[in-house]
């Protein structure tokens, strides 16, 4: 387990550490809502050549990223919106997890019994309004 202090100016250098820590490339981010979620995502596409496509995918419930010559970087789900896990397997979950591709997911506590069996679990906490901490757990 690592854990890492920073602020949104480290973002950038947060994400080169989270990308070289993933030991999976399915990334499970817990934290409470404004916990910066969604930001460090972005930060992490970013950091894979994503540029600024990113955003939250609430409404939607996932989004695909491409990198900026038209390769898939990866899917983005929030399931915060979520009220039954079996909304997630309509969308067709196990065959994104079987792609061999980035998987970021906010809010993964709202289908925990599907996610693969290898992922990084990623817990953020505010420390305050310009400061977070993450724990980045790889996978058992």
């Amino acid at each position: 387990m690592q854990k890492i202090i920073y602020t949104i100016q480290e973002l950038d250098k947060v994400s080169k550490e989270i990308l070289d820590l993933a030991t999976s490339k399915t990334l499970c981010f817990y934290g409470a809502m404004g916990s910066g979620k969604t930001t460090l995502i972005k930060a992490i596409v970013r950091r894979l050549d994503g540029g600024h496509q990113a955003n939250s995918p609430t409404f939607g419930i996932v989004n695909e990223y491409q990198d900026t010559n038209g390769g898939l970087i990866g899917y983005h789900f929030d399931f915060y919106r979520l009220e039954h896990e079996e909304e997630a397997l309509d969308l067709g979950l196990e065959d994104y997890f079987n792609q061999d591709t980035w998987i970021f997911v906010e809010w993964p506590d709202k289908i925990e019994k599907h996610l693969p069996a290898k992922y990084t679990k990623l817990i953020l906490e505010v420390i305050d309004p310009e400061t977070r901490k993450i724990e980045i757990i790889p996978p058992e």
